[in-house]
């Protein structure tokens, strides 16, 4: 494949190649129907749940980005991760009965069932838009970095030979071939990953010397107020809005938990991703750190991690790590097509067309696929203009613009029977202004900075803070507008109100899936007070 690479390393990639291929291939004969080709026929069991979670979510950004951003400013980035870890409990114990109760095949179409038509056709039109500018185009873009350092192809070509083989295997088995590929791919991602970690802390000379010889904030999860990335307000307060929409809200994630079998094997797949989600701050942001210290600084931003790998691993070893951190980008850019294609045939074709046979439906999901793939390649160009050579930052970033009129609706939506759809669409389209608004004068400002006190002022507050001023601002607006219109029905409003007995304890399953969730707070409250 490339000077840097010996013919093992290339069997090693070859033959992960032919085995995803293989799965996808085989579950193309079983996708005959639009309930098997975009939800695996509900019959996910969860293993291939908790697996798929966490393939999908992690991404070769997350290799690239968070070692990136390790390597300038330490562990904190990792507090993404870990309140993933909470918040994944509430799409399991909170969301999940709702979702797998109405029957739904999306998001926006639970939307509907709650609010009205208009929001549902605005979230499928801004949940595309938001997979071409944080989710297609920078798992590309990471992808080109990735392969640019360990074989020498260009950005272009790199992304071309990428989406050929993901979106072969994706268009062939539908949600079935990617969520069993994602469980080959998670063992595969993080046995690697952990490999390059133990190598890279006994050439740092071990865990005491790491930390004794880079900057003592590197090791402090929580920042002061005036942190430029991640103040400690904006952590506690703006992540967990973005938090809920990414995982409780985002056909992307949530697409997992409609395809179990039950709602206990959808809760357990969620605690199992919540426990595999502590792993990243360890094998991800620790290799940044890792490369700042054994390069003498030399070394930081999105090279880190693809530095790590051509520089200390042995042959094979190194074919090992570059098929995880493929399996990582596959498994998260198969989701995003699956997803894509699910939304544009279910929200917008089935809406058009609505009997349109399951033959044509399933053709045209897989046709939709295409126009994604085009547009996120168009927008790579503008990522290194966001990113900084943080690629995790602008990711957050991009996504707490999107985020926040999104979850303000499912939340509220949820849990109080006043709101409805009128409020809905005045909140989301008031969100989508101030969002977009915001992204603009960013980007500008980055190319040059604004000359308007003003509008430089609001371009230049932490994206975490905004985050939190959005989701209050859309909050009231939905409120508001829903108080002063009419009040939703009760045949609109039956089965999608959380009531105190929406969950009933019944079963032992139940019984062990609590077990675990309080568990998993545990761990994660000590290793906040570790990490502190």
């Amino acid at each position: 494949m490339a000077a840097n690479l010996s013919t093992l390393d290339a069997g090693i990639i070859i033959v992960y190649i032919i085995i995803v291929l293989s799965i996808g291939f085989y579950f193309r004969k079983k996708s005959k129907n639009s309930e098997e080709y975009f939800l695996a026929g509900r019959s996910i069991g969860w293993i291939a749940i908790g697996a798929s979670l966490f393939a999908t979510n992690i991404s070769s950004e997350h290799f690239i980005g968070l070692a990136g951003t390790g390597s300038k400013s330490g562990l904190a980035v990792g507090h993404f991760e870990w309140l993933a870890c909470l918040i994944l409990l509430l799409l399991g114990w909170v969301f999940t009965p709702f979702y797998l109760k109405s029957g739904v095949f999306t998001m926006p179409e639970f939307v509907e069932k709650r609010y009205n038509t208009a929001s549902r056709y605005y979230l499928s039109i801004i949940s595309i838009i938001g997979y071409v500018l944080t989710k297609i185009s920078i798992a590309l873009y990471a992808g080109g970095i990735l392969l640019n350092a360990v074989v020498g192809w260009d950005m272009v070509t790199s992304a071309v030979v990428i989406v050929l083989i993901t979106g072969l295997y994706t268009l062939m088995g539908g949600l079935s071939a990617v969520i069993y590929t994602d469980l080959v791919q998670t063992i595969i991602l993080i046995g690697g990953s952990i490999a390059l970690t133990l190598i890279g802390l006994d050439r740092a000379g071990g865990w005491d010397n790491l930390v004794a010889n880079t900057p003592v904030d590197f090791w402090s999860m929580f920042k002061p107020l005036s942190d430029p990335d991640f103040p400690w307000t904006g952590i506690i307060f703006g992540a967990p809005i973005i938090g809920i929409w990414y995982w409780c809200t985002d056909q992307y994630i949530v697409q997992r938990v409609l395809s179990a079998k039950n709602l206990t094997n959808a809760q357990s797949g969620t605690i199992l991703a919540g426990f595999l989600k502590i792993l990243p701050v360890f094998i991800l942001i620790l290799p940044g750190i890792i490369a700042f210290h054994i390069s003498d600084g030399n070394v930081s931003g999105d090279k880190a991690y693809a530095w790590l790998v051509t520089n200390l691993l042995p042959s094979g070893l190194k074919g090992l790590v570059v098929a995880g951190l493929l399996a990582a980008l596959m498994s998260s850019l198969s989701a995003m097509f699956n997803s894509t294609s699910t939304l544009l045939t279910i929200d917008i074709y089935k809406k058009i067309k609505p009997n349109a046979d399951e033959k044509s439906t399933v053709a045209f999901g897989r046709f939709s696929t295409g126009v994604m793939i085009l547009l996120g390649l168009l927008w790579i160009p503008f990522i290194g203009i966001l990113s900084d050579d943080r690629m995790y930052v602008y990711l957050q970033s991009v996504q707490a613009y999107l985020s926040p009129p999104i979850a303000a609706i499912f939340l509220f939506g949820i849990f109080w029977k006043w709101v409805n759809g009128k409020g809905a669409l005045a909140s989301l389209l008031t969100g989508l202004f101030l969002g977009g608004f915001r992204l603009v004068i960013e980007i500008q400002n980055k190319i040059e900075p604004l000359s308007n006190t003003l509008l430089h002022n609001i371009a230049s507050i932490n994206f975490l803070h905004f985050a939190i001023f959005l989701f209050i601002f859309s909050s009231a607006v939905l409120i508001f507008v829903s108080l002063a219109t009419e009040k939703p029905t009760n045949e609109k409003l039956f089965g999608m109100i959380y009531h105190r007995n929406t969950v009933v304890i019944t079963d032992r399953w139940t019984k062990i899936n609590i077990g675990f969730s309080v568990l998993l707070v545990f761990v994660l409250v000590s290793l906040w007070w570790i990490f502190r």
